[in-house]
């Protein structure tokens, strides 16, 4: 198994935590910010990695531990750093969810790297986590996020379409998302 240096990238450290715990028996999914720097090819850099679980911080702490990374925060937080690299590694609970949409570990994807496997959520899933921050918290940058992890992957429009209208998007939004893909791919 790879291990975390100086030198390592925010995909090697995603790799290696995924990997390392699915070898733990430890089902663990990359969302969030992290899940767009790698779906953007670091176009948005994110600080952290979020790793959605069922798993307690009892079950996590060894396994970190023996990858390098100290708990950061009170016992009950599930939240590590590493000293070699400036990411924090956290683990909000399940489900994961994407607005009022709800998907299994099985349901993301497991891409292979040069580090390990890592289990993330789809480019689609990235793009519905991304627009759901950007509806609830009218959040620019969100919104800007779920742009650019749209116009660097292949997206179920279909999915997305039907997203937008569970979530109480008109189509003329949804379209307007869209245009603004289109404008980031063709620049």
């Amino acid at each position: 198994m790879a291990s975390i240096t100086a030198n390592s990238t925010l995909e090697d450290v995603a790799a290696i935590v995924s990997s390392a715990l699915e070898y733990a028996g430890i089902v663990a999914t990359l969302s969030g910010g992290a899940a767009v720097s790698i779906y953007s090819n670091n176009e948005y850099q994110s600080k952290d990695l979020d790793f959605v679980t069922a798993a307690l911080v009892a079950d996590l702490s060894p396994i970190l531990t023996e990858l390098g990374f100290v708990h950061t925060g009170v016992p009950r937080m599930s939240q590590y750093s590493h000293p070699l690299v400036d990411w924090f590694v956290e683990f909000p609970p399940t489900p994961i969810s994407f607005g009022h949409l709800y998907v299994t570990h099985e349901q993301c994807a497991t891409i292979r790297l040069p580090a390990g496997a890592l289990r993330i959520v789809t480019p689609t899933q990235s793009v519905m986590d991304r627009l759901a921050a950007a509806i609830t918290w009218k959040d620019t940058q969100s919104r800007q996020q779920a742009i650019l992890v749209a116009a660097n992957n292949e997206i179920e429009w279909g999915d997305l379409r039907v997203w937008f209208k569970n979530e109480g998007e008109s189509d003329a939004e949804f379209e307007r998302f869209r245009l603004a893909v289109r404008r980031v791919t063709e620049s």
